[in-house]
């Protein structure tokens, strides 16, 4: 049996300036990627161009942390779709648990910058999660559903179908976050398809990559990957490394 399609890949978050990606990304363009993973790297603004440069024409996606949802105007410290387009992104990372905790992120404002990057013709990255204390309320169902649902709100079928979204529980990431157990990701992930089956058909709806994301590893990785409604994963600090973003790539294809 064929192997399915996986996106695997990284965010950098506040890591890696300048001097540190280029070196970082000259490791990341000469490793050999099996055809049936889709990688993608997401590195902070200050690198976005260096990366995305050194990686035009090979099968990498390149994609920003954070955007504003309007073209331009008086928006001090905000970077615009057309700044990220034209550092040679094609992705666009939205809705971090880190963002909406510390930066006041909400489901509204996630739901703007969605439509925006799809207008700009930018693959969102949108990412949901429930807290500690909704996991142990046992509403993250309802929770994953408010976000989903209004992260695609006002969007068509067929722009629904060029996002990826990306399951991150807030108790799971981060340095003190802990791993979810496989058999509650597959639920989460299968509620999940369901709630896209409501709003674009179930045909449709496998189309969306689901991705999983928190504390994702090399001992667990391929565990995740494994799972049928799980099409890849979405990896902090065990990646930072090209080293061991290469070693997950391999351990979920060996």
């Amino acid at each position: 049996m064929p192997r399915k399609p996986l996106w695997i890949g990284t965010s950098w978050k506040m890591n890696k300036g300048p001097a540190a990606a280029r070196d970082a990304v000259g490791q990341i363009a000469s490793m050999t990627v099996p055809e049936e993973i889709t990688p993608f790297v997401i590195p902070p603004f200050t690198s976005l161009e260096a990366v995305a440069g050194t990686l035009s024409g090979t099968r990498w996606h390149v994609g920003a942390q954070n955007m504003h949802w309007e073209d331009d105007g008086a928006w001090t410290g905000e970077i615009s779709p057309h700044m990220v387009r034209e550092c040679g992104a094609d992705m666009i990372e939205l809705g971090h648990s880190e963002r909406r905790e510390h930066f006041g992120e909400t489901d509204i404002t996630v739901n703007l910058k969605v439509r925006s990057a799809i207008r700009h013709k930018l693959r969102p990255l949108i990412c949901i999660g429930d807290s500690a204390e909704e996991y142990e309320f046992g509403v993250t169902h309802e929770t994953l559903a408010r976000q989903t649902k209004m992260a695609l709100h006002g969007l068509s079928a067929d722009e629904i179908g060029t996002v990826l979204l990306a399951y991150e529980p807030v108790w799971a990431i981060g340095a003190k976050g802990r791993a979810a157990e496989p058999d509650f990701v597959a639920l989460a992930h299968t509620r999940l398809r369901s709630v896209l089956a409501e709003l674009v058909g179930a045909e449709a709806a496998k189309r969306v990559p689901v991705l999983y994301g928190g504390s994702v590893s090399l001992d667990n990785a391929a565990r995740y990957t494994a799972l049928d409604n799980v099409d890849g994963v979405f990896i902090g600090r065990s990646a930072w490394d090209p080293s061991g973003l290469e070693a997950i790539i391999r351990s979920v294809v060996s």
